[in-house]
């Protein structure tokens, strides 16, 4: 099954690189073969909201949500099931600072 992992964190949030470092998570999850994507994302300056209500294109600079943890980046994993995915978050290291959250992939028809 695939699943997203949304990697959440608070912008301009001061970690010490050896904490940050997701290179031995990279590299395990490589040699597992779980790991189909991923990406980090630029600031939330650089975001734009699109919404369309009663056939008007609203554009917004900046993120949707108001909160302090900002969608910092991206990983697309495919595991057996959802206890291999959340074993594979626990492992990232923005775990320890932000959040992963692990979301199923759609499979319906």
């Amino acid at each position: 099954m695939k699943y997203m992992l949304l990697i959440c964190a608070e912008e301009g949030l001061e970690v010490p690189p050896e904490e940050a470092d997701a290179t031995p998570w990279l590299e395990e999850v490589e040699r597992r073969g779980v790991r189909l994507d991923g990406d980090r994302l630029r600031g939330v300056s650089d975001a734009t909201t699109v919404r369309v209500r009663k056939d008007e294109l609203m554009v917004t600079d900046g993120p949707f949500a108001e909160s302090k943890e900002q969608l910092a980046g991206y990983d697309v994993i495919e595991c057996a099931d959802l206890d291999e995915a959340i074993e594979i978050a626990s492992k990232h290291p923005v775990a320890k600072f932000g959040t992963v959250e692990v979301r199923p992939f759609w499979e319906g028809d």
